[in-house]
């Protein structure tokens, strides 16, 4: 599975969902792979700290935005910016 494949749907899923609502990482890894969407969590965070990098998505923790350049530590979830 290619970067280029996980950000778009990253974008994809956050899109569809607007900026209101947020997606777990785990619900794109599993559209990708649904036999075996485990081994591409670490993946698909990655590849939504580069999107949050851009500016193109934001990381929640806890409900806020936290700073892509900081270490993200435990549950996350993701939305498309407003």
């Amino acid at each position: 599975m290619s970067e280029p494949v996980i950000r778009a749907e990253i974008l994809a899923q956050a899109e569809a969902l607007g900026a209101e609502k947020s997606l777990c990482p785990s619900e794109v890894a599993r559209a990708l792979k649904p036999e075996e969407w485990r081994s591409l969590m670490t993946r698909v965070r990655r590849e939504a700290i580069v999107l949050a990098r851009e500016g193109r998505i934001e990381i929640l923790r806890k409900g806020k935005p936290v700073d892509p350049e900081a270490e993200i530590r435990g549950v996350i979830r993701l939305r498309i910016r407003p």
